[in-house]
């Protein structure tokens, strides 16, 4: 979706800090978003939209349904946008669960809301580059284990194993480096790769064979 496009579009904003909700409410109005802001996950979760979210801020910790709640929720009911997870007490395996369960990335508090409007941005601008990568690692080699592997995991495949780094993936995906580590590990993990030069032997054994 090219940059002139997510004017408009609408972002969901759902956190129990209401300072957190007027800040970020205040910048994607400026920048062109509709917005919608939610208090709890629970509120979130009764809202009927007239039109669907382009991307949903969740936090991760709240009273109520958490985050994670909320996130296998909308896995459950299909829902389509991305979600951008944001904590103000991150850990490793919280952001681990967190992307296992569909989160496009992980964001820790304290942030400047001039990022996250960016964040947003390349994620939605880079919808496309997601959906390219898929394809490339569906129609791509067949590998031991890779039915394993979550949509997210095989977009990510398709670029790394196509060279890319973990920062210019995590341009291209639009997410950040750090959840693409995250992404690459459980790929590591699930394909039996011992670290990534192994992985990209896998890959390349898998492709000759063909």
């Amino acid at each position: 979706m090219p940059t002139g496009q997510t004017d408009s579009a609408l972002v969901c904003v759902v956190d129990d800090d209401e300072v957190i909700r007027d800040v970020l409410s205040a910048v994607f109005d400026a920048d062109g978003f509709l917005v919608e802001t939610f208090e709890s996950g629970d509120q979130f979760l009764g809202r009927r939209f007239d039109r669907a979210p382009a991307c949903v801020l969740l936090d991760v910790l709240m009273p109520g349904s958490s985050g994670l709640h909320v996130l296998k929720a909308l896995n459950a009911s299909g829902g389509g946008a991305p979600v951008i997870m944001i904590s103000g007490s991150a850990d490793i395996p919280m952001a681990v669960d967190a992307i296992r369960h569909g989160a496009l990335d992980f964001i820790e508090k304290p942030f400047d809301p001039a990022t996250i409007v960016r964040r947003v941005r390349d994620a939605l601008d880079a919808s496309g580059v997601r959906a390219a990568a898929l394809a490339q690692a569906e129609d791509g080699p067949d590998l031991p284990g890779a039915e394993a592997l979550t949509p997210r995991e095989r977009e990510v495949l398709g670029l790394i194993s196509g060279g890319q780094s973990n920062k210019e993936a995590g341009r291209l995906l639009g997410i950040s480096p750090r959840t693409i580590e995250v992404h690459r590990a459980r790929i590591m993990e699930k394909l039996g790769a011992k670290n990534a030069a192994d992985l990209v032997r896998i890959v390349m054994s898998a492709t000759e064979s063909r």
